[in-house]
C-alpha cells in the first residue's frame, strides 16, 4: 500500500513536470553577438566613437555658394580607461584620412547626387584639419578623456556650381600616442 502511494505521487510529479514543460512556449527569440578588438595603446576608444554617423542637416546650396559654409556639428572621439605616463604616451594626435574632394583642398570629397562642395572637419580650436595631416597633440589624463571636434559644409569656390542633391562621405580616424 505505502509502495503504491509513493508511486502514484511519482507518477504524478513526473505528469506534472511534464505539463509544465509543454507549458513554456518561444515567445520570441534572438542572438547577441559581441565584437571588438584588443588594442595595444594606452587608452580605450568608446564603442560610439568607432563607428559615428553626424548628420549635417539640409544646407541650402545658397550658404555654400563662393566658398560659403554651413554651420558646424560638433562630434567627438571618447577615449576611457586612460592609463598615461608623466611624460611617455600622455599626448595623442589625430589622423583623418578619406576620400579627398575634387577641389584638392585637403577637406573630403562627397559622393551622391550633390556636387560642389565638400566635408571640413576641424579640431576643438575650430582649426581645419587637413586630410592625411595629424592634429595638433592632445595632452591626455587618466581615466576618460574627450578629443573635441566638428564638421561642415564647404562650398567648393566661385567657379564650382553648387548641385543641389543627397551627399555622404567617410572619414577614418587614427590615433597616435606619444
Amino acid at each position: 500500500m505505502k509502495l503504491n502511494k509513493i508511486m502514484m505521487v511519482a507518477v504524478m510529479a513526473f505528469g506534472m513536470s511534464s505539463l509544465a514543460h509543454a507549458a513554456v512556449k518561444d515567445q520570441g527569440h534572438g542572438k547577441v553577438t559581441f565584437t571588438g578588438s584588443i588594442i595595444d595603446a594606452p587608452c580605450s576608444i568608446t564603442p560610439d566613437s568607432i563607428d559615428q554617423t553626424i548628420e549635417l542637416g539640409q544646407i541650402s546650396k545658397v550658404a555654400l555658394k563662393d566658398g560659403g559654409k554651413s554651420t558646424p556639428r560638433n562630434f567627438s572621439i571618447d577615449l576611457e580607461n586612460c592609463e598615461v605616463g608623466e611624460k611617455d604616451n600622455n599626448k595623442v594626435t589625430v589622423t583623418f584620412t578619406g576620400m579627398e574632394s575634387i577641389a584638392s583642398n585637403g577637406l573630403l570629397g562627397i559622393t551622391g547626387t550633390a556636387k560642389g562642395a565638400s566635408v571640413a572637419i576641424t579640431d576643438g580650436s575650430g582649426k581645419v584639419i587637413e586630410l592625411g595631416k595629424a592634429t595638433k597633440a592632445q595632452l591626455l589624463q587618466n581615466g576618460n578623456n574627450t578629443l573635441s571636434f566638428a564638421a561642415y559644409m564647404q562650398g567648393d569656390g566661385a567657379s564650382a556650381a553648387v548641385t543641389e542633391g543627397e551627399f555622404q562621405t567617410v572619414a577614418d580616424f587614427t590615433l597616435a600616442y606619444q
